[in-house]
C-alpha cells in the first residue's frame, strides 16, 4: 500500500483515525462497538484495509528503497520481491497442519530467535517477525528501534530507522488517537495485532528464502469514547530473508490484500469486552 492509500483511508469519514479533525460515524448503539450485527456483505468495515503499522512499515520501506536497490522493494508485488529467481513461480503446496517441531527456545530482546537453517525455520521466522512488526511496540520509538535492529539485516535496519521515525510522527500517532509517545488515552486500549494463519515458501536456497505469511490483522482503539473501533483485515506479507549471523534476517518485505473470507454474521463485541480480551489473551510463538 502506498502513502497515498494511507492518506485516502485516513480522510474517509467513517474510517478515519482519532484526531486530525475528520468526521466520524459511530456504530449503532451506545457503545462504539454497539453489539450491532454485521451482515455478510453489507458492512464496509468487514473488508476495511488494515492500516497503522502495516501502512507505515510499507511506506517506510518504499521510502528507504527509493533510488534503486538490488534487493526487492516494498513497492513491488508480493511474489516478485525478495531474493532468488523463483518469485514468479507458483508456490508448492504445503500441509496446513503444523509439523510438530517445537518453537525456538531462545529470544533476543523478547523476540523469538535462533530459527532452524531450513525451509521450516524460515517460515517460523517470517511468522514470528510479522507478529512483532504488527505489534503496538512499533508505535514506541525505543521498542521500534529494537525490533528493526533485531529482525532486519544490518544494512536494511540502517536504511529503515530514519524513514520509520519520520513515518511514526506525532501527527500520525495523533490520527490514531495516541499521544506523541505512542500511548493511548486513559481508559482506552490501542490494539494492533497480526495473527498468522499460514505460511508458504516461494523460494529457498541455503542462504536465502522468500516466505509468504497469510494473516488476520486487528487495529483500532477500544474505549467508551472511541470512534474508531477495532476492525479486522486480511493480508499476505512477503518476506525476503537472508541467513545471517546464525539466524534468518529480513532483507525486504512487501504486502498485498487478501485473500479475505466472506465476513460472518458475528455480533460485534463491546469496547470493554475487546479491552479485556486484549489484556487476557497473550500471543504465541509460531512454528511451522
Amino acid at each position: 500500500m502506498s502513502p497515498g492509500d494511507e492518506q485516502a483511508h485516513a480522510d474517509d469519514a467513517s474510517g478515519g483515525y482519532a484526531g486530525g479533525g475528520h468526521t466520524r460515524t459511530r456504530l449503532p448503539g451506545g457503545d462504539p462497538y454497539g453489539g450491532a450485527r454485521r451482515g455478510g456483505r453489507s458492512s464496509s468495515r468487514g473488508l476495511v484495509t488494515v492500516v497503522g503499522v502495516v501502512v507505515v512499515l510499507i511506506a517506510a520501506i518504499a521510502f528507504a528503497n527509493r533510488g534503486g536497490s538490488s534487493s526487492g522493494s516494498a513497492g513491488g508485488s508480493g511474489a516478485d520481491s525478495g531474493s532468488g529467481g523463483g518469485g514468479g513461480d507458483r508456490a508448492q503446496s504445503a500441509p496446513t497442519a503444523a509439523t510438530g517441531t517445537k518453537p525456538v527456545g531462545t529470544s533476543t530482546s523478547g523476540i523469538p530467535a535462533g530459527f532452524a537453517h531450513t525451509e521450516q525455520g524460515a517460515q517460523s521466522a517470517a511468522a514470528n517477525y510479522s507478529v512483532s512488526l504488527g505489534s503496538t511496540d512499533m508505535f514506541h520509538t525505543a521498542t521500534r528501534h529494537t525490533i528493526v535492529d533485531t529482525l532486519y539485516t544490518d544494512a536494511a535496519a540502517t536504511k529503515l530507522q530514519g524513514p520509520m521515525d519520520r513515518a511514526y510522527s506525532a501527527t500520525f500517532l495523533n490520527r490514531l488517537g495516541l499521544d506523541a509517545d505512542g500511548n493511548a488515552p486513559k481508559g482506552s486500549t490501542f490494539v494492533s495485532r497480526v495473527v498468522p494463519v499460514g505460511t508458504t515458501v516461494r523460494d529457498h536456497t541455503d542462504s536465502t528464502a522468500e516466505v509468504d505469511v497469510w494473516y488476520l490483522g486487528l487495529i483500532g482503539m477500544s474505549g467508551q469514547a472511541s470512534t474508531d473501533p477495532v476492525t479486522t483485515s486480511w493480508k499476505t506479507w512477503t518476506f525476503a530473508l537472508k541467513w545471517s549471523d546464525g539466524d534468518w534476517k529480513i532483507v525486504s518485505d512487501s504486502q498485498k490484500d487478501g485473500p479475505a473470507p466472506v465476513p460472518g454474521d458475528d455480533k460485534a463485541a463491546t469496547s470493554d469486552e475487546i479491552s479485556k480480551a486484549i489484556e487476557e489473551y497473550g500471543g504465541f510463538t509460531y512454528a511451522r
